[in-house]
């Protein structure tokens, strides 16, 4: 229950910065604000107007870290543009089936395994490949889910619009990027709730009651719920940042879009 209060605060800073984003016209001509420096400007202003404007054009990393997946990610531009839903269905099965989601069902498998959730899969090499099987179940079935079948029942867009440094700071970035989880865009451009990531992972952890036999009751329901949505979330606050981070590690701008 502690929770609550946060989450909703979380979701109300959501809406209230989709609405700044969507009053915020497009740039002219699809260039970044600002994108010219100002006469006189120093090396380092001209840098990151620079690297502002590279940001932008640059189509978003396929893998965040090089590993990650980072298929629904795309760029805020100002003009909104739906998908179809064989689209919707490419983007969950490469978010599901890629590699490094194993990797990722690895780590729960280890929490699991230390935590020893789900006791009667034992420990052991046994133990731990049971965990990983159904913790990647987990996380697949919940990506197809809220990425896929419901964004197309409902009619939402399951993509991660990045809004990059040149819309706002860091904070606000990182509150928008969290936020996601409880924002999204319909199909027709407009703005509620996000019933598909809430209620496709509510859907996933209701199946995974199937083979999940020591955790069935309301709590850990709850639980593997309220995990697997704020898994989202930090994956959003990554992919905002995974740009800024690789500029600052490798000091180059993103390359150009094609």
């Amino acid at each position: 229950m502690s929770l609550i209060l946060p989450m909703v605060l979380l979701a109300l800073r959501g809406f209230a910065q989709d609405a700044a984003q969507q009053s915020v016209p497009p740039p002219a001509d699809g260039a970044v604000a600002s994108s010219k420096p100002s006469a006189g400007a120093s090396d380092a202003d001209t840098a990151k107007v620079e690297h502002a404007k590279a940001d932008t054009d640059a189509p978003p990393d396929k893998r965040v870290l090089g590993v990650l997946p980072n298929y629904r990610t795309v760029n805020e531009t100002g003009v909104y543009t739906p998908i179809t839903m064989k689209q919707k269905m490419i983007i969950a099965s490469k978010d599901s089936f890629d590699y490094p989601l194993v990797l990722l069902a690895g780590a729960f498998a280890g929490i699991s395994q230390l935590t020893d959730s789900d006791e009667s899969f034992g420990q052991g090499t046994k133990g731990y490949a049971h965990r990983l099987v159904t913790n990647y179940a987990d996380q697949a079935i919940g990506n197809m889910m809220s990425e896929g079948f419901f964004p197309a029942l409902l009619h939402e867009d399951p993509r991660y619009r990045r809004i990059g440094p040149s819309r706002g700071s860091t904070k606000y970035r990182t509150w928008y990027a969290a936020s996601r989880v409880f924002v999204t865009r319909t199909d027709s451009g407009g703005t509620r709730f996000n019933y598909s990531e809430w209620l496709g992972n509510a859907t996933g952890v209701a199946i995974s009651n199937a083979y999940h036999p020591d955790d069935r009751n309301w709590s850990d329901n709850t639980t593997k719920l309220l995990t697997q949505c704020g898994t989202d979330a930090l994956s959003q606050v990554l992919k905002e940042f995974w740009p800024d981070i690789k500029h600052k590690l490798f000091h180059r701008n993103p390359p150009a879009s094609d």
